[in-house]
């Protein structure tokens, strides 16, 4: 749990003030109100709004703390937002010129993924559970990689020879499983260990 305690013009300026902070939305905090803003007389005696906000503790709030301390340091405004999926939780950073967290193919952002997600796991029962994503990085990533299973599929098909991809994150490949899941002539399965571990392509016998 992680209280700020921000004074403002305004409440929303305040609390605005406190969000940016913590990396929070307002439903992921609770909002308390210590002093009401006043305008004084003719200016004179005016005070700030001052509100204490409170981030619960959670897993992803862990993990969008930890992040939020990487960019501190970095000196990086980011805006830290989670999506919950099905099986994972995207932390979408949003910021201007945040290209450098991407890096060459990705891979700053896989590293500041697979730090989060060990970091995580180490004091939480949670495993690969959180993707970074960045300027819709993952989406492009993911047509990618989409294209790619495919073409070494064929390439598996008519030579029989297997292929091995690059080292991936779970989540990416899961997306290779699954492209080709449905393909009758090739299977698909991982070997080696995080975070070397990468899918290979294999002709079904």
């Amino acid at each position: 749990m992680k209280t700020l305690e921000k004074t403002g013009k305004t409440i929303d300026e305040a609390v605005d003030a406190a969000l940016q902070e913590l990396g929070r939305s307002r439903e992921d905090v609770k909002i308390e109100i210590v002093a009401m803003p006043s305008k004084g007389i003719f200016g004179i005696g005016a005070k700030d709004a001052v509100v204490r906000v409170t981030a619960e503790d959670s897993v992803t709030a862990y993990a969008m703390d930890f992040l939020s301390e990487i960019f501190k340091k970095f000196e990086l405004d980011v805006d830290i937002r989670a999506i919950e999926g099905d099986e994972f939780v995207t932390l979408d950073l949003v910021g201007k010129d945040l290209g450098i967290l991407i890096g060459r193919r990705g891979e700053t952002l896989d590293a500041l993924q697979y730090l989060t997600n060990l970091t995580v796991a180490r004091h939480f029962d949670e495993h690969g559970k959180y993707i970074l994503d960045v300027e819709g990085y993952r989406a492009k990533r993911e047509e990618t990689l989409e294209r790619l299973a495919k073409k070494l599929a064929e390439r598996v098909k008519e030579t029989g020879k297997n292929m091995s991809l690059e080292p991936m994150s779970p989540y990416e490949r899961r997306i290779i499983h699954t492209v080709l899941q449905s393909d009758e002539k090739v299977r698909t399965f991982s070997e080696g260990e995080e975070p070397y571990r990468r899918v290979v392509i294999a002709r079904k016998k």
